[in-house]
């Protein structure tokens, strides 16, 4: 009996406990921000609301893995090999959150960062010269709509489920109200239809912060979320921003990412 009990407690301690899910997140340096410590250490440093996610959910339940990267679009996120190394993590059963669009809006061809996306959801494309220095050849350019298909049916191929939030709205005032908010032809709009057409989650995150803006007041607002620019928040504002994003995974009762909140 003792032989009997040291086997099955030698099988149990070897069994291999089943893989968490990983929640991944990917977009600019509003998701994340530099090494994800601020550019100045302390709550007045540049954060992205990612960095705050893990504290709503239970990790040791599911794992949090944050790689956006600041500066980067749904073009130059996939040209710089990022996207290639987080779909080779994707498993069944994962879940992943994205969020570009503000550092799509230039043009398509610069010599300094070469990010540009062609405006709107179509299948529209133009061939240029890319100068980076992981590129250096000629690249066919698509629409900032085609990019974000990519990252959702990609990921859904590989059996994740796919959320995609509006961009977070910028610190710009007209008449007391933020004006950047979703209006057609705008990111936050092409996101929804991105979703939309995908079947992926939406969180209208743009809107939800943006009327948030609306009730705290253009003062408050400047002086307690942000700090050197009129894009990147403070701690308070990612904190904020975080809120909602849970606020709109909440939302979705059917969506399996629930169950993992604290």
């Amino acid at each position: 009996m003792l032989m009997l009990a040291i086997v099955a407690l030698s099988s149990f301690m070897f069994v291999k406990p089943q893989d968490k899910p990983t929640f991944y997140l990917i977009g600019d340096s509003t998701v994340k921000n530099g090494r994800d410590d601020g550019q100045k250490m302390g709550p007045d440093g540049q954060w992205g609301w990612g960095h705050y996610i893990h504290e709503y959910f239970d990790t040791t339940r599911i794992n949090i893995e944050n790689d956006a990267l600041g500066g980067t679009s749904s073009r130059s996120f996939i040209n710089m090999g990022l996207w290639d190394k987080v779909l080779a993590k994707i498993k069944p059963g994962d879940f992943i959150i994205m969020q570009f669009g503000h550092n799509d809006n230039g043009p398509l061809d610069d010599t300094a960062r070469a990010r540009g996306t062609i405006k709107g959801v179509g299948d529209e494309q133009k061939e240029v010269f890319n100068p980076m220095k992981y590129m250096k050849k000629q690249e066919v350019v698509h629409s900032y709509g085609w990019y974000m298909r990519k990252y959702i049916n990609e990921a859904k191929a590989k059996g994740a489920t796919a959320i995609i939030c509006s961009p977070i709205p910028r610190n710009d005032w007209k008449d007391g109200k933020a004006t950047s908010r979703n209006m057609k032809d705008s990111y936050g709009a092409w996101s929804k239809e991105v979703a939309v057409q995908t079947g992926a989650y939406f969180i209208d995150l743009n809107t939800m912060v943006a009327d948030d803006y609306d009730k705290e007041g253009e003062e408050k607002v400047r002086s307690t979320y942000f700090h050197a620019d009129h894009t990147h928040t403070i701690e308070a504002g990612a904190r904020l921003n975080c809120k909602f994003v849970v606020d709109g995974i909440k939302s979705y009762p059917d969506l399996a990412l629930n169950k993992y909140l604290k």
